[in-house]
């Protein structure tokens, strides 16, 4: 391997703020980005969780559904790194049910926290980052295609996906990447931790170490897009 590909390997010196850091994919993701020697700020909604994550970096219990708890986490990783280079959001809940038995709070929820939260964050990032910086979000594979059962979970990550389209426009002026991963069904334990209803029966999914090593190289990289097909298969 040459000592090119091996520097582009590296993340040494980049400050990332994980959002979503104790998830099965947001911790895969954390430790992969520590191994590449990233300085992290790693964000959950609560702190016995992040207790529980072996991590280094600053720790910060904050409910991300409030715009101004973004603004805080922003302004944290500047303090505890000196700048921001990388923004990965990988915060996410889960419903399922039939469109006319899905109850409104758990409609109300699923874009609150899968499509506000991404939105508030670039909201306080953009403007922070360092030019060649990224932001992360991770709408997934059934931001390709919805499925019945799932109809507005995956409405949800269509948002941020129609969302990232955009974003990336605006963001290119600033020499900021926006990465839209969109990872196969991954086993992170997400579907068994639904909110309201109950998982279809699913496929063996990806392992998340895998997939996060695939969003991290993408990110010391410069990629702009991860498809479905590019984490391959299980």
């Amino acid at each position: 391997m040459t000592d090119r590909l091996v520097a582009r390997d590296r993340l040494d010196g980049l400050s990332v703020l994980v959002a979503g850091a104790t998830g099965g994919l947001g911790s895969a993701i954390s430790r992969n980005l520590s191994a590449r020697g990233a300085t992290l700020t790693l964000v959950s909604r609560t702190e016995a969780r992040l207790a529980e994550l072996d991590v280094p970096g600053r720790l910060l219990a904050l409910d991300l559904r409030d715009p101004g708890s973004c603004r805080a986490a922003v302004v944290a990783a500047i303090e505890h790194a000196g700048r921001l280079d990388v923004v990965v959001n990988a915060v996410g809940v889960v419903a399922f049910g039939a469109v006319s038995e899905l109850s409104p709070d758990a409609v109300e929820e699923l874009f609150l926290t899968n499509t506000f939260i991404p939105i508030f964050l670039a909201q306080a990032a953009l403007d922070r980052l360092e030019p060649g910086g990224a932001i992360v979000n991770i709408s997934g594979v059934i931001a390709e295609q919805n499925l019945p059962g799932m109809a507005a979970y995956g409405a949800s990550k269509a948002a941020v996906r129609s969302f990232d389209e955009a974003l990336a426009r605006e963001a290119r002026r600033r020499k900021v990447r926006v990465i839209d991963a969109r990872p196969p069904h991954t086993e992170t334990g997400l579907a068994e931790r639904a909110f309201e209803g109950r998982a279809p029966k699913m496929p063996a999914g990806l392992d998340p170490e895998a997939v996060a090593a695939t969003i991290c190289a993408a990110i010391a990289g410069e990629a702009d897009d991860l498809p479905s097909t590019a984490f391959g298969t299980r």
